[in-house]
């Protein structure tokens, strides 16, 4: 019965006692990441002025720092007011391609902070390419192929070695619209890594 005891005492201590941190954000290691944002403000239903972003990536780390390359896509809706009441959709359907640089984390991989680059290009609707108001008004911008890119700032807490959540910050420029550059976004991300 010692001899049980002693075994069982050994087994519990080899788990709590020297336990190993996480195996995460190893190199060759793949993320995928779901992303909710807003843009431009806090959006309701009833903003004129503001949107919100849906999104999806897949990232690799590379190398021993655990950077990341990440693909992915995103739905973008924001609105610009018209009228005293009236609001108009416009829309963009983007991919984009970035590079992640890990800035800090902890010893126990359970925190990163990365700062990003990305390129992107889609596809921006305006009004869902209907150019006349109800009001007999005509809308002058058209849609569009877009070009750009943006810069972020995201942080990981990782509840276990695969599940994180997450919270970032993005700044989005956009070119080949007549709708506006500059879109900024925040928001939080759920991601699963393997």
């Amino acid at each position: 019965m010692k001899k049980i005891l002693s075994i069982f005492a050994v087994a519990v201590l080899s788990l709590f006692a020297g336990e190993a941190f996480a195996q995460r954000n190893l190199p060759g290691m793949s993320a995928i990441e779901v992303r909710a944002d807003m843009v431009n403000g806090f959006y309701t239903g009833n903003s004129r002025n503001c949107g919100y972003n849906l999104g999806i990536f897949y990232s690799v780390i590379k190398g021993n720092n655990a950077n990341t390359w990440s693909f992915g896509g995103e739905y973008l809706q924001t609105y610009k007011p018209y009228g005293e009441k009236g609001r108009i959709p416009v829309a963009q359907f983007t991919g984009e391609v970035g590079y992640n640089l890990r800035i800090v984390s902890d010893y126990s991989q359970t925190y990163h902070l990365y700062g990003g680059v990305s390129a992107l290009a889609g596809y921006e609707t305006v009004n869902w390419g209907k150019q006349l108001l109800p009001d007999g008004s005509t809308i002058q911008a058209k849609d569009s192929f877009i070009y750009g890119g943006a810069v972020t700032l995201s942080a990981d807490f990782y509840l276990s070695d695969h599940v994180a959540l997450g919270a970032h910050i993005k700044e989005r420029f956009v070119f080949g619209n007549d709708t506006g550059h500059f879109l900024f976004q925040y928001g939080v991300h759920f991601k699963y890594q393997f």
